[in-house]
């Protein structure tokens, strides 16, 4: 049997990948279709919509004209100094890099351990991991100074006959988040393509009909373009399923293969991966409650869902917060004298506040997600969801300037203090993030149609009668 062009999915043995699950509500096809399509087909979105896309893309200009300052005056209108070389810009970098990781997570490694309910937020949360990635790459570009000569970071042919030293771990950088960035958008877009074929069968003018029906590719949801579907996703979930893990290991050796004190560690790659998908879950959190709320769609993306997102950063919190307390008892049990300042000075010194209050954030914060009440309630949930990452670019601040400025030398000592500019920019960042989400919600569906449709109890007429429900109230 054959599915149809508006991405309902052939109920036959090889589409097999989900069951129902985690769907509120007497939903079927048609209903699903026309929740996740009207939020796209509306005339106009909601008040609060132009609300949020006014601001964030104020926020947006304010960063393109910082960008322009900085390229016309030089990076010395950010607060890096000798001995703080790095500053907000690589802080800010790695913040994003993470914030990019639930995506992929969500939609790569929980799809291939049949985690049934990632199908109502995998669309958003990919989004998310492709406009985080936009706002991380910014920084590389402009921190080189020259932004003109940034191709340089690439290994192309030039007139100089210069090549990047492929041992350092910035050039790593280049290719691992380049790669990831790729297989995250082609990932994004496999998946979109059974959706826009829906839009482009239900667009009631010419020229949405033309552009969804060009990135359609011609879906028509024949049983054999069905099948080549799922082998092509099957493949990218597992081509996208080490990038999780490889790429913010290989951020982390930015750190790790130096010799500054409170750098050199060896617990640094699965310590960045686990905080990378904190960071990244809390955002996806942060973003979906209020477009649930504010689209209509909270039959699909239910309080399930959340709590189960809530689940993982309860998991993955724990585990940063036993990487701080191996990192202290390394630098006790190593006997490296400056391991151990570092480590106090974090503590102690000048930035402690900085420190204690990412030890709140990340560690105190999420154990709140032990009680359900917590769990299942939308106001805590974002709440901690905000201190998280509050949380997790203080664990960047407090690993980059704070190991910078306490170096192995008091005479090379100093002490950062961001500018205008540095703060400017960040905040102009979140505009470009907010900003790009605001429009995908707007002209794409933020819920995978064909995917939800495959948990209906519709999608399964054989299954054993009460099978549906009993797994509903397990899942």
């Amino acid at each position: 049997m054959a599915g149809d062009a508006h991405g309902n999915a052939p109920a036959t043995a090889s589409r097999s990948w989900f069951r129902p699950s985690l769907v509120e509500g007497d939903q079927d096809f048609a209903s699903v279709t026309r929740r996740v399509a009207g939020v796209v087909e509306r005339p106009k979105p909601p008040r609060a919509w132009y609300i949020a896309i006014t601001i964030s893309g104020t926020l947006t200009l304010v960063l393109f004209s910082l960008v322009a300052y900085l390229i016309a005056t030089g990076v010395g209108v950010w607060g890096n100094n000798a001995p703080a070389f790095w500053g907000w810009d690589i802080v800010n970098f790695v913040f994003w890099v993470g914030i990019a990781h639930a995506g992929t997570l969500i939609s790569a490694i929980l799809f291939l351990l049949r985690q049934h309910w990632r199908t109502s937020i995998n669309r958003a949360a990919e989004a998310m991991t492709l406009f985080a990635v936009c706002c991380a790459g910014l920084y590389p570009a402009i921190h080189v100074g020259r932004i003109w000569l940034a191709y340089w970071l690439f290994p192309v042919p030039n007139q100089m006959s210069m090549w990047p030293n492929f041992r350092s771990p910035l050039l790593w950088d280049v290719f691992a988040v380049s790669t990831y960035a790729t297989v995250s958008a082609l990932f994004w877009y496999m998946g979109l393509v059974p959706d826009l074929a829906t839009l482009r069968d239900r667009a009631v003018t010419p020229l949405k009909r033309f552009l969804y029906g060009f990135f359609a590719l011609g879906w028509r949801g024949s049983s054999r373009h069905w099948h080549r579907f799922e082998r092509a996703y099957l493949i990218l979930a597992a081509l996208a399923t080490p990038l999780v893990l490889s790429v913010h290991s290989v951020v982390s050796f930015d750190f790790a293969v130096s010799l500054v004190p409170g750098w050199h560690t060896t617990i640094f790659p699965p310590y960045f991966v686990a905080g990378a998908i904190f960071s990244g879950f809390a955002m996806v959190v942060t973003i979906m409650v209020p477009a649930r709320q504010l689209f209509g769609l909270k039959e699909l993306v239910t309080v399930r869902h959340l709590e189960n997102m809530n689940k993982v950063i309860l998991a993955t919190g724990s585990l940063v917060g036993l990487a701080y307390l191996t990192e202290f008892f390394i630098a006790w049990y190593g006997g490296n004298a400056y391991e151990r300042f570092a480590f106090l000075n974090r503590a102690l010194g000048p930035y402690s506040w900085a420190y204690w209050l990412m030890v709140f954030c990340n560690v105190v914060a999420p154990q709140f997600f032990w009680f359900k009440r917590v769990r299942t309630g939308l106001l805590p949930m974002v709440a901690v969801a905000i201190l998280v990452n509050v949380g997790m670019w203080l664990e960047r601040f407090v690993i980059v300037v704070i190991s910078l400025t306490r170096d192995y030398l008091p005479t090379s000592w100093g002490h950062f203090t961001p500018t205008l500019v540095d703060v400017f920019t960040f905040a102009g960042t979140f505009g470009l993030f907010f900003t790009l989400f605001l429009l995908f919600c707007r002209f794409l569906p933020m819920v995978a149609i064909a995917e939800v449709k495959t948990v209906l109890p519709a999608a399964h007429p054989h299954a054993p009668q009460g099978a549906a429900g009993k797994e509903h109230a397990h899942a």
